[in-house]
C-alpha cells in the first residue's frame, strides 16, 4: 500500500519564488522526490525548464547543490560524480552518508539528445538516480517533437500531427539489466514518493520517468495538470509500472486493467482536453486517427501485460 500523503515528511527541497509556470508538474514531481531524497543529494540539469525556472544565479530555487550540464551528458556527468565521492570516501576526504547523486532531465535530455550517455552509464551500472520528467515535447525552447511525443500530436515542427507513435523508453532502460525501472505522475504523488524511496535504497542504476503534463506544450488550463495526469493513467495513455531486477510489477490503477479487473476509459475523452490534439480532432478524418491513437495504447498496454510475464 502507497504511503499516505499525509506521511509525507515536511521537509522541501524545492524552495518558493522559483520561475516555474503555474501548475508546473516538474516542480510539483521534483517536490516529491525532494521529500523522498532528503537533503544529502547532488543534482544535475540538462537544459530543460526546470533549468531556467531554478532562479537567478548564484541564487537557486532548489535547496540541494545543482549543477548545469549540457544537454547529452547527464549520464557521464552524473556518472563522474558519484565516482568522485566515492573514491574521497575511500581516501578518507568524505565524512559520513555518501549523497544520492541524481540527473533531473526532460524527455529531449533522455530520449533524444542524452540517450547516448544514459546508456552507457546504464550499461557500467553506475550508482545513480536519472530522472526524466516528460512532457512529451522540447516544451522549454518552443515545443518541438520528441521521441515521447505521442502520435497525432501538434507540435512547431509535426503542424499537422505528428505521424509516428512515441517509444517505450521505460522498457529500454529495463533491457539495459539495470536494478530499478519505474513510472510515476503527479496524479499519485504517493506512488511516486514511495518508488523514489526505494530507488535511493538500491545500488547501482535507476530509472524513474514522471510523465509531466505541460499546460504550455499540451494546450489547457494550467489548472487541470493533475487531472490530465490522472486521465492519462485511466485511458491507458500512460501505465504506472516498477521493475526490480527485471520483474515487472503494475501499480493502480494500471494493475486493474492488465489483470482484466477493469477496462480502461476511451482515450477521446483525454485527447479531447488537450489542444495540441485540436487539429487531429477537427479534421474529416477525425476518427480514424483517434482509432489510430487507441490502437497505439490498446497495443501498450497488450505488450506490457505479455512483457511482465517474462523473467528469468
Amino acid at each position: 500500500m502507497a504511503t499516505s500523503i499525509k506521511k509525507l515528511p515536511d521537509i522541501e527541497q524545492v524552495l518558493s519564488g522559483n520561475g516555474a509556470c503555474g501548475g508546473c508538474p516538474a516542480t510539483m514531481a521534483l517536490r516529491m522526490v525532494g521529500k523522498a531524497l532528503g537533503p544529502n543529494a547532488i543534482m544535475l540539469l540538462t537544459p530543460a525548464c526546470s533549468v531556467a525556472s531554478m532562479g537567478m544565479t548564484p541564487k537557486l530555487g532548489y535547496n540541494w547543490p545543482c549543477i548545469n550540464i549540457t544537454f547529452a551528458s547527464a549520464g557521464s556527468s552524473a556518472s563522474g560524480i558519484t565516482n568522485a565521492v566515492e573514491i574521497m570516501k575511500e581516501k578518507g576526504r568524505f565524512e559520513g552518508e555518501l549523497p544520492t547523486v541524481f540527473s533531473w532531465a526532460g524527455d529531449g535530455g533522455t530520449y533524444d539528445i542524452g540517450f547516448q550517455a544514459l546508456s552507457a552509464a546504464a550499461e557500467r551500472n553506475e550508482n545513480i538516480i536519472h530522472f526524466c520528467y516528460n512532457n512529451e515535447a522540447y516544451s522549454n525552447t518552443g515545443v518541438q517533437r520528441s521521441g515521447a511525443t505521442p502520435r497525432g500530436t501538434f507540435t512547431t515542427t509535426t503542424p499537422t500531427g505528428k505521424r509516428q507513435p512515441k517509444k517505450n523508453m521505460a522498457l529500454l532502460m529495463l533491457e539495459h539489466n539495470i536494478p530499478y525501472v519505474a513510472t510515476a505522475t503527479v496524479a499519485y504523488p504517493a506512488d511516486l514518493y514511495d518508488k523514489v524511496v526505494k530507488a535511493k535504497s538500491i545500488k547501482g542504476m535507476k530509472y524513474i520517468e514522471i510523465l509531466a503534463p505541460c499546460y504550455l506544450g499540451w494546450q489547457f488550463d494550467m489548472a487541470d495538470t493533475v487531472q490530465l495526469s490522472r486521465m492519462a493513467v485511466r485511458s491507458g495513455a500512460w501505465l504506472l509500472w516498477e521493475a526490480d531486477n527485471g520483474r515487472i510489477t503494475f501499480n493502480n490503477p494500471t494493475a486493474q486493467f492488465i489483470s482484466g479487473k477493469k477496462n480502461p476509459e476511451a482515450v477521446d475523452e483525454y485527447l479531447m482536453k488537450q489542444g495540441r490534439f485540436s487539429r487531429l480532432l477537427q479534421g474529416p478524418d477525425a476518427k480514424e486517427r483517434i482509432a489510430e491513437i487507441q490502437g497505439d495504447v490498446d497495443r501498450e498496454i497488450a505488450f506490457m501485460r505479455e512483457r511482465a510475464k517474462i523473467f528469468i
